[in-house]
């Protein structure tokens, strides 16, 4: 079995193509997405098959509905596989309660995925969040947060 392969499928063919068809072939009914974040605390996990998935994706797409998924590296260490991608898009629908700014954004994530029978049945997500609340104007850049 292609791990790397299922995982491109849900890049390529769901987020890119927006193929929601294909969401219960390469995910698990009992798929469990873990959030990281650096923050002390526990890590939020939560139940996230094929339907919850596709809920989730078509949130981002509702608020950028050109969003493009580029993977930048893929490493397989198997069960495992982990990708490194750059999302674009523009920001012209509400998102997360934040109103339509217009900016172009690029979102940098994480993803390691266990594939186990053919189906990804767990993951963990890190996302550039602070840049992507700096290009919604959000946040101040780096350099005015760092400045003395």
């Amino acid at each position: 079995m292609n791990r790397a392969h299922i995982i491109n499928r849900l890049f390529n063919e769901v987020w890119n193509g927006r193929r929601f068809d294909v969401l219960p072939e390469i995910v698990d009914p009992e798929c469990v997405t873990h959030q990281v974040r650096s923050a002390a605390g526990e890590i939020s996990s939560g139940a996230r098959g094929p339907d919850p998935l596709q809920e989730h994706i078509e949130s981002w797409i509702g608020a950028f509905p050109d969003i493009a998924v580029a993977i930048d590296l893929q490493c397989v260490c198997d069960p495992y596989v982990v990708s490194w991608v750059t999302m674009r898009g523009r920001h012209i629908g509400p998102w997360q309660g934040i109103p339509p700014t217009g900016q172009e954004v690029t979102i940098r994530t994480v993803a390691q995925h266990r594939i186990e029978g053919g189906r990804i049945v767990e993951d963990w997500v890190i996302v550039e969040t602070l840049g992507l609340f700096q290009q919604l104007g959000l946040v101040p850049s780096t350099a005015e947060l760092l400045k003395p």
